[in-house]
């Protein structure tokens, strides 16, 4: 898995991207586990993410609604299959209103780009 963290700060909140290699829903799950194993990471306020599974387009919000499906919109664009993008956000305390889907497509491009994948 790799982990790029603080890559993005607005208005308190704060952003950070993960990903890995990912086949099957519960390879998905132990990629997310393996991240929240870090308290960091477990005490964020999201952890949206999408993949494409053998095919099957999946995805989880995390209470940030849209994320999951802009990761997997962005995903299916860069032609990604099995593997999951995590973007996680730790909220500062004031709304970011559409800004938020902003920083979540700027923090998947930065995987995508830091990756080599996309």
């Amino acid at each position: 898995m790799q982990v790029f963290d603080k890559i993005i700060s607005d208005r308190g909140s704060r952003y950070a991207v993960s990903g890995g290699p990912a086949a099957t829903r519960a390879d998905a799950q132990a990629l997310l586990a393996e991240l929240k194993r870090a308290k960091r990471f477990a005490k964020a306020t999201h952890n949206s993410w999408a993949a494409i599974l053998s095919g099957e387009p999946v995805k989880d919000d995390d209470g940030e609604a849209g994320a999951g499906a802009l990761i997997l919109q962005m995903l299916e664009r860069a032609g990604l299959r099995d593997h999951v993008v995590v973007v996680t956000r730790w909220y500062g305390g004031k709304p970011l209103g559409g800004d938020r889907f902003r920083h979540v497509a700027d923090a998947v491009r930065l995987y995508l780009r830091e990756t080599g994948l996309g």
